[in-house]
C-alpha cells in the first residue's frame, strides 16, 4: 500500500499549522496507520525558520495529550505540491497564498482543514497567536473535530487507492 500524504499550512507554521501536525500524527498512530500515513506541516511566510511551535500551542496541546515539541517551522516549498496528496490550510489567506503558489495541476489537493469537520461549522481556524488562552484552546477544539473527519476521509481514499 502506498503512502497518503497531508500537509498543515499557516502562517508561520508555529501555532495552527504544527498543532494539527501533531494532532493528526497522534491519531494516526493510535490508528496504526503510521506506516501508510505522512503528517508535514509548513507556513506560507519564512518568520520562524527552524523555530519549535509556540509554547504556548506546545502547552496546551500537551494538556490534550499531543507532543509538538519535535516539530520545527519550515515554509512550504514547491515540492510540497507535488508530494503531498492533501494540503490543508488554516484560513482564507493562507489559501489564497497557497492557491497562487501551486501549479495548477495540484489546486485540487489544497483545501480548508475545517472542511473535514464534523460537528463545527467554523470556515477557518483562527489565528490565536495574538489572542489568550481560550483562543489556544478554540485552536485545539476544532483541529480535533477536524482531524476525526480527516482520518475518516484519509481511510475511505487510502482504500480507493
Amino acid at each position: 500500500m502506498s503512502t497518503y500524504s497531508v500537509l498543515f499550512v499557516c502562517m508561520g507554521n508555529i501555532c495552527r499549522s504544527p498543532t494539527a501536525h501533531g494532532v493528526f500524527r497522534h491519531r494516526v498512530r493510535a490508528e496504526g496507520l503510521a506506516d501508510v500515513v505522512a503528517v508535514d506541516s509548513a507556513g506560507t511566510h519564512n518568520y520562524h525558520p527552524n523555530s519549535p511551535p509556540d509554547e504556548r500551542s506546545q502547552l496546551h496541546a500537551a494538556k490534550r495529550g499531543y507532543d509538538l515539541s519535535d516539530l520545527r517551522a519550515r515554509q512550504i516549498q514547491a515540492a510540497d505540491f507535488e508530494r503531498h496528496d492533501l494540503i490543508l490550510v488554516m484560513d482564507w489567506e493562507n489559501l489564497d497564498l497557497i492557491q497562487a503558489q501551486c501549479p495548477t495541476a495540484h489546486r485540487h489537493k489544497v483545501r480548508r482543514l475545517t472542511e473535514f469537520c464534523l460537528s463545527n461549522d467554523k470556515p477557518v481556524v483562527p489565528d490565536p497567536y495574538y489572542g489568550g488562552v481560550n483562543g489556544f484552546e478554540h485552536v485545539l477544539d476544532l483541529i480535533e473535530d477536524a482531524c476525526e473527519g480527516l482520518l475518516r476521509h484519509v481511510r475511505t481514499h487510502m482504500v480507493q487507492r
